[in-house]
């Protein structure tokens, strides 16, 4: 029923910066687009009205088969002007919690929204069935209405679930049951990281764990290790809690798999992303081939460059030696994110502006706020809101792009309506990443101090790394976890193996890992709020990489304008039709190979600077 955050989420490896200073008035967000408070009158007046259209709307519960054509798409269109209010209700009460997840009151409220919600959903569950049990030909007829015809989409990816689905009494306790099973215990896990706090030597108080991360991009080796073996300390403290929160919902997982009849533990990902099996499998195999040529030899230059046989762990996102380093102020980001849209399209800079001028940012770093950072779409009546932990760094400019890139993503699409602006998670995050890739080649052009290039490329080749290799490894984790888990419970000790044996496969020979490594799966998010999402990231870097060589090459005429067209069309297109207008298509074998080639380019390039 709700547009959920964690479906959107956006967590970048490792978050970078140092301690930052003087970085001018960071901005926060005006919830009060969509309501005042959590007391705030128009909540219970929305639920009130929810209750009240959902009574009528179950009319039809045992008699959408018996719909004409013209009562059919009012219905689907009640729907939507439901799930809206929903959606609107749901996605308050998540960015609310969001600003501080360590406070009880806050937790309480999301859990009781959730909890409301939840039960007027299932009330609504019928609906969705009945429409999948239609035969082909029944609902060919139901869908000649010009008004059904808009939500063909919708209907079309709904019925993708049909073989999954289950009686309606089933479908209503797995709805009903996830609020005491499956979100309380990714609840649990927030609240637990959100109360870590990290002892680094040096440092007169703990350390928040967004902040501690933050330190292992440090121009200082000392805080660096400091931070490094701090925050392996302090997560080691949570690991078997988490192994067990880790256990319970790897479990959950695969009881509804079983039930539903997926093949494997990522299909159903799969099938919610409108994705082949196939196409995700050519991913994976394809960056798991790049790895010496990727990860292994970037980090073998970067050891030489700091003068050292191997890398700690804790130098993997250390800053190059001749590297300058400064904390970036929002405006100077602001301006430079800008200024890269603006470059490529001036309609997409408008819409990114909004954001900074309506307060649809909330910015500032702060203890208890929910870590990384995200775009949440909310409901097409409102706008999206962006949360980032901006601490100065070119990572956090970096992010700030990324981000920027979803909004207007979310903004573009949003007049398909509530039911049809969603894009499956594989293309929600192309705009994303060629927002990236337009403010890197922006500064790119702009750099001609050696050193200063060389720091710039050498940091996009750690983004892409940790965007694709990183990524890729994360998902192989969580492969082995769910296929292991079918056996039986998995000790923390093995899953800190497997963490640790994907690791050293992934970034190669050149980078060192102490004891204390092995917790560092213990705070990657996306592992319990959305399993298998991380492959996302890779897919969207891939086929960005090859979306800007066709921009870069001018091989492909009016690109801004097929490029706006592709963001706007939200859910109505799957990924082989919105990419066929540049002549590319996910479904070949060799496009995931000439993504990786992108980042081999840029190596390339370095070495010859070496």
């Amino acid at each position: 029923m709700t547009n959920s955050m964690t479906d959107r989420r956006v967590f970048k490896d490792e978050p970078a910066g140092g301690a930052a200073v003087n970085l001018g008035a960071l901005p926060a967000w005006k919830l009060s687009d969509l309501y005042a408070g959590p007391e705030d009158p128009a909540i219970a007046a929305d639920f009130a009205q929810l209750d009240t259209r959902i009574a009528a709307f179950e009319k039809h519960r045992g008699k959408v088969a018996d719909l004409s054509s013209a009562a059919f798409a009012a219905a689907i269109a009640e729907y939507e002007a439901i799930s809206e209010i929903t959606g609107k209700i749901g996605s308050f009460a998540q960015l609310f919690q969001t600003e501080d997840v360590s406070d009880p009151a806050r937790g309480r409220f999301y859990q009781d929204i959730s909890e409301r919600l939840t039960e007027l959903g299932g009330r609504l569950l019928f609906f969705t069935l009945e429409i999948n049990r239609l035969e082909d030909e029944a609902l060919a007829q139901k869908m000649t209405d010009a008004r059904a015809r808009h939500y063909h989409p919708w209907v079309r990816d709904l019925r993708i679930s049909r073989k999954h689905e289950l009686t309606d009494d089933l479908e209503k306790l797995f709805l009903d049951k996830s609020t005491t099973s499956r979100t309380s215990w990714v609840r649990l896990f927030d609240e637990t990281l959100a109360g870590v706090r990290v002892a680094v030597e040096g440092e007169d108080a703990p350390m928040t764990l967004t902040a501690a991360l933050n330190r292992l991009s440090d121009t200082d080796e000392k805080k660096r290790r400091a931070a490094a073996k701090g925050i392996g300390a302090a997560l080691g403290e949570k690991a078997q809690l988490i192994t067990l929160v880790t256990n319970v919902l790897a479990k959950d997982k695969a009881v509804e798999d079983d039930w539903r009849k997926f093949a494997r533990p990522v299909s159903s990902r799969n099938l919610a992303n409108l994705v082949e099996d196939e196409v995700v499998d050519a991913l994976v195999s394809a960056v798991k081939g790049a790895y010496k040529d990727t990860a292994h030899r970037y980090y073998a230059l970067k050891a030489k460059w700091m003068g050292k046989d191997r890398l700690e762990y804790w130098d993997r996102n250390a800053p190059l030696p001749a590297a300058a380093k400064r904390d970036i102020p929002w405006d100077e980001a602001k301006s430079t994110v800008l200024d890269a849209y603006n470059k490529f399209s001036p309609k997409i800079a408008g819409i990114a502006r909004d954001f900074f001028d309506k307060n649809w940012i909330d910015a500032p770093a702060r203890p208890g706020k929910a870590s990384g950072a995200f775009s949440h779409p909310t409901v097409p009546s409102a706008h999206p809101y962006i949360l980032l932990n901006y601490l100065g760094s070119p990572r956090d400019v970096a992010t700030l792009a990324h981000e920027l890139g979803h909004g207007v993503h979310q903004v573009l699409a949003a007049p398909q309506g509530y039911l049809v602006s969603g894009t499956p998670l594989t293309l929600a995050e192309t705009a994303s990443v060629f927002g990236e890739m337009l403010t890197f080649q922006s500064l790119l052009a702009q750099e001609t101090r050696p050193a200063e290039r060389r720091a710039l490329l050498a940091g996009k080749v750690e983004d892409m790394l940790n965007t694709v290799v990183r990524q890729i490894a994360f998902h192989e984790f969580e492969r082995q976890v769910h296929d292991e888990r079918k056996n039986g419970e998995l000790s923390m000790e093995r899953l800190c193996e497997l963490w640790m044996g994907i690791q050293g496969d992934s970034l190669g020979p050149n980078i060192r890992f102490d004891d204390e490594y092995k917790y560092y799966w213990t705070y990657i998010s996306h592992f319990l709020h959305v399993p298998f999402y991380v492959y996302a990231y890779a897919f969207g870097d891939c086929l960005v990489n090859a979306l800007y060589n066709v921009y870069a090459t001018k091989a492909v005429p009016d690109f801004e304008a097929k490029y706006l067209d592709m963001l706007a069309a939200g859910g109505k297109l799957r990924h082989k039709e919105l990419l066929a207008p540049f002549g590319l298509d996910a479904t070949d074998p060799g496009f995931w190979r000439r993504g990786m080639k992108t980042i081999e380019g840029f190596i390339d390039e370095l070495e010859k600077m070496d």
